[in-house]
C-alpha cells in the first residue's frame, strides 16, 4: 500500500473552532477536501493535544509495529529503543523520522510485553512453538497418583463431593477442615489511653 502524504496548508480559528484545510497530492491542486472541525476543543487545547507524548493513538503505528515484530522478531531488542530504530530504518520505508520513532517506541513496548507472556494480535513462530509446548506438556508424576503418597489429602467437603460424583474408590485421607484466616482485631493507638 503506497503512503499518501497530505499537507496542512492552513489552520484557522472560526468562532473558537479549529479548522484545518488538508490537501492531498492525489487530487487536483485546487481541490481542498475534508475540513476537519474540532468544535469541542479550543485552539490552544487542540495544539496541546498535537504535542502530547506518552500514548500511541494511531492504528498505523500499532499495525506497523505488529507486522515488524512478526517478520523481524529475532533482530529486535526488548530493551533498546535505538537498536529497534536502526532495524526499522533498514527493513522498512517510513516517510518521516517522527513516525519511525513512534513505531520504534511502540515496538520496544510490545517486545517488553512479549517477554512477560503472549500478546494479542501478534503471532510469530517462537510464540506459537511456546504455546504448543505448553499444550503438549505431560507431567512425569500425575497429581492423582496415590502410590507415592499413600492417598490424597482432602477436607471433609471435598470427600463428600467425590462421593457424590462416584469416586468412592479413590483412596483419600481426610484432614481437618480448612478455616478461613481471621486477622486479629486492630486497635487504634490513642496517646495517653494506656496500653494493656
Amino acid at each position: 500500500m503506497p503512503w499518501r502524504v497530505c499537507s496542512i496548508i492552513s489552520i484557522d480559528t472560526i468562532d473558537n473552532q479549529v479548522v484545518e484545510a488538508i490537501t492531498d497530492p492525489l487530487l487536483p491542486d485546487d481541490h481542498i477536501h475534508n475540513p476537519l472541525t474540532l468544535s469541542t476543543l479550543s485552539p490552544l487545547d487542540h495544539l496541546k493535544t498535537l504535542y502530547k507524548m506518552g500514548r500511541v493513538r494511531t492504528k498505523t503505528t500499532k499495525r506497523a509495529s505488529r507486522v515488524l515484530i512478526e517478520k523481524y522478531y529475532p533482530r529486535l531488542s526488548n530493551v533498546d529503543f535505538h537498536q529497534n530504530k536502526r532495524v526499522i530504518d533498514e527493513v522498512a520505508i517510513i516517510p518521516s523520522k517522527r513516525l519511525r520513532n513512534k513505531i520504534a517506541g511502540f515496538t520496544t513496548h510490545l517486545m517488553k510485553r512479549i517477554q512477560r507472556g503472549p500478546v494479542r494480535g501478534i503471532s510469530f513462530k517462537l510464540q506459537e512453538e511456546e504455546r504448543e509446548r505448553k499444550d503438549q506438556y505431560v507431567p512425569e508424576v500425575s497429581a492423582l497418583d496415590t502410590s507415592a503418597t499413600g492417598g490424597l489429602e482432602v477436607d471433609p467437603d471435598t470427600k463428600d463431593m467425590l462421593r457424590s460424583f462416584g469416586f468412592d474408590s479413590l483412596p483419600v485421607t481426610v484432614s481437618a477442615p480448612v478455616t478461613a484466616y481471621q486477622a486479629p482485631e486492630r486497635r487504634r493507638h490513642v496517646v495517653g489511653a494506656g496500653r494493656r
